[in-house]
């Protein structure tokens, strides 16, 4: 079966460019497949961060052909014709924002005129978490051109019904992210990132938005005792904002913050480093770090938002908040603590990852669609 996949991917960096490496890779074992991404994905003046490229030697990176650009619609119509010429059994299509709805949409409408080809969204996000007034109306122009929908969470069905009340759509959820490798001795990965060793820690790790909630984990940190927690990400909304409330609350000395884009060799140690994992969402329709923090075998305690209470077994292989405030965060936090909770947590962590390898998630796409 010949399948290509458009979406970012190596040398662009990021949770969706890793996602798609690894489904190259597990299609790649079976199927013709090759992957299209971006000449440009996000304009300069659109991009948040310091840069959107990635040099990590991973085993992830997969060779692509750099040819959409995300503003150029002579370049959309280049891509449409070019696989509308080559008839792949199967078009997989990584959506998560509506930025892209038009490009998407415009080649997905030229490669559905050779009658052939199947056209699959894999939605990360069927709307986005930051709203705006055009989201559904150039979503809905996307798709109206799918043949098929992959959703990663029960959640995201709900806002695909309101958009394509008869689409027809299949829930595999998220897979582990397995590209890392193998964790290491909590002692020994402290050491490794230069910090002194400390027997309670917790992680917040990823891009930091206001959605993501970092500001009710700070609240919270100040209600617990002997608790450490370190802060790995690059900040994509108002960084003043949380040293201000870090300072407020005079939690500098039990505050490790790694400001910046952690490359995919400092993964195993950083995740290695900590008891357990901290997602206090405001919004949330599933999430690549949850499914990192599984891969290590660390427990999550995550707010009960979108798809997030979908892969976590409260009170087995995490905790989850049902009220998203600092002091239930809080409470949660002291109770996996004082509990001991996390080797009891990591034991069945291991025991259901196997719901969430790339071979289920695989074969359940192509039967679905096949």
């Amino acid at each position: 079966m010949k399948i290509t996949i458009i979406s970012p991917a190596y040398p662009y960096r990021g949770g969706i460019a890793d996602f798609s490496g690894l489904l190259y890779k597990h299609l790649n074992e079976f199927h013709d497949v090759n992957v299209i991404t971006f000449s440009r994905l996000y304009p300069s003046l659109l991009f948040p961060g310091k840069t959107q490229f990635t040099n990590d030697p991973n085993e992830n990176n997969v060779i692509s052909d750099k040819i959409i650009d995300s503003i150029n619609p002579v370049s959309w119509l280049r891509v449409g014709k070019k696989i509308k010429e080559k008839q792949p059994d199967i078009i997989i299509i990584a959506y998560w924002m509506p930025f892209f709805a038009l490009a998407y949409g415009k080649i997905a409408k030229l490669i559905k005129q050779n009658k052939k080809t199947k056209i699959v969204l894999l939605c990360h996000n069927v709307l986005p978490h930051e709203k705006k007034f055009y989201d559904k109306s150039v979503t809905k122009y996307l798709f109206n051109k799918a043949d098929y929908f992959v959703l990663l969470s029960k959640y995201s069905e709900s806002e695909l019904f309101k958009l394509m009340p008869k689409a027809k759509y299949k829930v595999l959820f998220h897979p582990l992210y397995s590209v890392f490798g193998n964790g290491i001795e909590k002692n020994d990965a402290q050491t490794r990132l230069g910090i002194s060793f400390h027997d309670r820690t917790i992680l917040f790790f990823g891009i930091i938005r206001d959605y993501k909630g970092l500001d009710i984990l700070i609240e919270a940190l100040a209600k617990t005792k002997d608790i450490r927690l370190i802060i790995a990400g690059e900040f994509y909304s108002n960084r003043e904002k949380y040293i201000d409330l870090i300072e407020k609350f005079n939690l500098k000395e039990r505050i490790i913050l790694m400001d910046r884009f952690i490359p995919s060799e400092e993964i195993k140690y950083i995740f290695s480093a900590v008891d357990a994992v901290i997602l206090p969402y405001r919004e949330a329709t599933q999430s690549g770090i949850l499914q990192i923090a599984f891969n290590f075998h660390k427990p999550v305690i995550a707010s009960n938002c979108g798809g997030l209470a979908e892969l976590i077994l409260d009170g087995e292989t995490g905790i989850i908040v049902k009220e998203n405030t600092p002091e239930k965060l809080a409470e949660a936090i002291n109770d996996f603590f004082e509990n001991n909770y996390e080797e009891k947590f990591a034991e069945n962590i291991r025991r259901e990852n196997e719901k969430y390898s790339w071979g289920n998630f695989v074969s359940g796409l192509i039967k679905f669609v096949s």
